[in-house]
């Protein structure tokens, strides 16, 4: 039935890949995916922020259903980032406190829920990492329909099954799995270059002299 199926998952970022991005901040990973993508500045986090990195193990569900999501933590491996699209709606919440403690009990890497969710508090003082559009009590529905492993859009950001998804203060990002290696290898330059800079800073040598180079080359007056 279109609409209503749980799809297997043919592949995934592995252990090794998700280690290596562990420790990268989100905006560098972005720099140099041409700063061209992301999961929507709605989707914040609803943990005590601790960041978050795994392969997506994705879920298309009615707004305020959550039965797709219920299997889905069921079917998660250790390490996965459950990644649910919604579409956004904030009328029932999909998960709450339950759901998060089973979801951290299974060891997973975390939960997006593209829509709501609900016992906030007792969330926001856990590390398990939850992101989501908002937050409301009133609880869902389950009677689906919904597909697992499929593809899903956050704000345009599109996830395959088995794509590496981070997170942190910053947002959601998606690095498609064909595009991981690259990624992190510029990334990681990214990285360092921005730590020698603070300590340039620190040091009171930064050379600012690009920024007058750069108003120049535009034509600004008064230089």
């Amino acid at each position: 039935m279109i609409g209503f199926k749980i799809h297997a998952r043919a592949r995934k970022a592995d252990s090794r890949i998700v280690e290596q991005f562990r420790n990268l901040p989100v905006a560098n990973v972005s720099d140099v995916m041409s700063r061209m993508t992301a999961g929507g500045a709605a989707l914040r986090p609803m943990h005590d922020g601790t960041p978050m990195v795994g392969p997506a193990l994705t879920v298309k569900c009615r707004p305020g259903d959550n039965l797709m999501v219920h299997k889905a933590l069921d079917l998660a491996e250790p390490g996965d980032v459950v990644v649910v699209d919604a579409g956004g709606d904030l009328t029932n919440a999909l998960i709450g406190e339950l759901m998060t403690w089973f979801a951290a009990s299974r060891k997973l890497g975390g939960i997006v829920i593209n829509g709501a969710i609900r016992d906030a508090a007792t969330i926001k003082k856990n590390p398990f990492p939850v992101y989501a559009a908002g937050v409301t009590h009133r609880g869902p529905y389950k009677d689906g329909p919904g597909e697992i492993n499929v593809t899903v859009a956050l704000d345009g950001m599109c996830i395959e099954p088995g794509d590496l998804v981070i997170a942190d203060a910053d947002g959601i990002l998606c690095v498609p799995f064909d595009y991981m290696e690259q990624v992190y290898q510029e990334a990681s330059e990214k990285h360092h270059a921005e730590e020698k800079t603070i300590v340039e800073i620190e040091e009171g040598r930064l050379d600012t002299s690009w920024v007058d180079a750069r108003l120049r080359n535009l034509g600004c007056e008064g230089l």
